[in-house]
């Protein structure tokens, strides 16, 4: 007579393994999209600072001084040209830079550059030696209006998501973008 082999118990194995894995992965989501949803909130914090900032020293306090909060960083710098004169903006200091060094900086990136590193860009000045994650966001505009580059740094090494990260950054970049042509062209 012929013996019938169950193969009950090995389904209900594979499925519970199959379910395990089901879990994990939206687990895994779950985690992603309340992640992605705390920074996307961050950066509307930040852009929202900038559209109350008063004036160019109120922009760049909101830039170098709210933006560290706003989006939990260590370091936040603002590289501009103008008129042939380089600037560096930091927290409380209002410095020059050379033409050369921002364009040279700017010819070597993409629009945004997210990236974990030993050391800083050496834009960010003294405090480059202890940036472990930078983020550097071009700022394109036409003459006469000045263009450069934001830095944001993290002393911390962090796993940077790039697609997401860059377009959020890219929409903040935008917006320092729009309301510098806007402090500048209303002065």
């Amino acid at each position: 007579m012929a013996k019938v082999i169950s193969f009950e118990e090995r389904a209900v194995a594979r499925l519970r393994d199959r379910l395990g894995a089901a879990e994990s992965a939206n687990e895994d989501l779950v985690a992603f999209a309340r992640g992605h949803s705390g920074a996307t909130t961050a950066i509307h914090r930040a852009a929202l600072a900038l559209m109350d900032a008063e004036g160019i020293d109120g922009l760049f306090r909101a830039v170098t001084r709210d933006w560290p909060v706003l989006l939990g960083l260590d370091h936040a710098v603002l590289v501009l040209v103008a008129d042939g004169r380089g600037f560096r903006v930091e927290a409380g200091h209002v410095g020059t830079v050379e033409p050369r060094i921002v364009d040279r900086a700017i010819a070597r990136l993409d629009a945004v550059t997210m990236r974990t590193v030993d050391c800083g860009h050496p834009l960010f000045g003294a405090g480059a030696r202890d940036i472990r994650s930078e983020a550097l966001i071009l700022l394109e505009a036409e003459a006469p209006l000045p263009y450069g580059l934001l830095l944001l740094g993290q002393q911390q090494s962090t796993s940077l998501d790039n697609r997401h990260g860059a377009q959020l950054l890219g929409f903040l970049g935008a917006s320092l973008g729009a309301m510098l042509r806007r402090c500048l062209t209303q002065s």
